[in-house]
């Protein structure tokens, strides 16, 4: 850039390309100062460190909300897969009509089905005399067929047996704890049983394993036992009546609005029960944590733009006479404090964009990832028995992954503020009298 001739008007310097804001040689200066040169080693070790920094914390930060989303969107799709939006039970007697009920509720515009319902806990046993505690859910077989979250993940056996009204479906993590394979044998003991006159004795029945499910969540896969409406009724000295009627919608975040529909089509007192006040604890603290961890994770990326802050002061101090000589050239405050600007968020951008790219990676092979390391620390990671899920999920949400990156640049420009205002502050004669 060379100095305003006396004579040369407001209007000729104006139109001038350098006197433009981030104008070819405002950039061609900023690209000068970020390249590695011996006497500025140390500044551009700084400079990498940020770059480093804001790349792990961006690619942290969208990991982990992503792994984060995966957990939810699994969690609520398998929960809410074998359980129903809406759980409706009388207040006024027994749920002898479930049959009718439930037809009417199936037509209710939003519902997609409704099935009549029985629960009761039971001790579970192989042939090899293992135990453990187990929940019996009766379904009628044709129900159970709609469940396509059950009925669509047999891996092993048929519902054959189950539609006739003699076997019953085991989850897989039951089937490999109790040693049962599809066509087996499974011994049900229930404690409210039979009354005799000396006390009452446990109910004990043997049933044929009809098949074999796996959901893939493994609190499900290991204590759920689905029996045929009509036997478990008759198991559980329940004749002719159901607990309750588990209606599924087609959008379970608007189960509010199909409770008066649901209210008036049942013609008699009835409690509601939505999926939300069931799981409300769990999902709480799932969203409690969700936001502890992004406000957690932000402060790596506050770090690594304070170490860009660091790293433009020095690149000030050591180019003071530079500075001094562009000022006396003709440049003007603001064209230092651009150039300035532009050095600093250049790592900012140039940053976050890397850190998108090795988020996304990640994300896209989050489960070979932790197969991979599974195998070299030879521990399982993510066990399923812990974590509810078999695999680790990762769902990555457009909005969120752009408020990381807005974020972070963001952050990234605020770092650059003050050292681009001192550059600009800087008086010529005095950085020129001391160099």
């Amino acid at each position: 850039m060379t100095a305003v001739p006396a004579d040369t008007t407001a209007d000729e310097a104006a139109k001038r390309p350098s006197s433009r804001p981030f104008s070819a040689f405002e950039r061609m200066v900023a690209w000068r100062y970020l390249r590695s040169r011996r006497r500025e080693a140390f500044i551009s070790v700084i400079a990498g460190f940020s770059f480093i920094g804001i790349m792990l914390g961006v690619a942290t930060l969208i990991i982990v909300m992503a792994v984060m989303n995966g957990f939810r969107t699994e969690l609520i799709s398998r929960i809410l897969g074998i359980n129903g939006h809406m759980i409706v039970q009388p207040l006024d007697g027994p749920l002898d009509n479930y049959a009718d009920l439930a037809a009417k509720f199936s037509g209710i515009k939003g519902v997609t089905m409704a099935i009549p319902m029985i629960e009761g806990q039971t001790l579970a046993s192989g042939t090899g005399g293992a135990g453990t505690g187990a929940l019996v859910r009766g379904v009628r077989p044709e129900d159970f067929g709609k469940m396509s979250a059950v009925s669509g993940h047999i891996r092993s056996g048929d519902l054959k047996a189950y539609a006739d009204g003699t076997g019953v479906a085991i989850g897989s993590r039951m089937a490999d704890q109790l040693g049962l394979q599809a066509g087996g044998t499974i011994t049900l003991v229930a404690p409210e049983g039979d009354v005799t006159p000396m006390g009452v004795n446990p109910r004990v029945k043997s049933y044929t394993v009809s098949a074999i499910f796996e959901i893939g969540m493994s609190e499900y896969d290991a204590s759920i036992i689905f029996m045929p409406l009509s036997e478990a009724q008759l198991y559980f000295n329940a004749e002719g009546i159901a607990q309750s009627i588990e209606i599924f919608v087609e959008k379970p975040d608007m189960v509010d609005s199909l409770r008066k529909p649901v209210e008036d089509t049942a013609g008699r007192p009835i409690l509601i029960t939505d999926w939300r006040d069931r799981n409300k604890t769990f999902f709480s603290a799932l969203q409690v944590e969700r936001n502890v961890m992004f406000m957690i994770l932000t402060l790596i990326v506050l770090v690594a733009a304070l170490n860009i802050v660091s790293g433009l002061i020095m690149l000030v101090k050591d180019k003071g006479s530079d500075i001094a000589i562009l000022r006396t050239m003709g440049a003007s405050a603001g064209s230092v404090m651009r150039i300035f600007f532009m050095t600093g968020a250049a790592i900012g951008i140039v940053g976050t964009l890397a850190g998108v790219a090795l988020g996304i990676v990640v994300c896209l092979n989050i489960e070979s990832i932790r197969q991979f390391f599974s195998w070299v620390s030879g521990t399982t990671l993510f066990n399923p028995e812990l974590y509810f899920l078999s695999q680790l999920p990762a769902e990555m949400n457009p909005g969120e992954t752009l408020s990381v990156v807005a974020m972070a640049i963001g952050l990234s420009f605020l770092a650059t503020i003050f050292p681009a205002w001192r550059a600009s502050r800087l008086d010529p004669v005095q950085a020129l009298r001391y160099e």
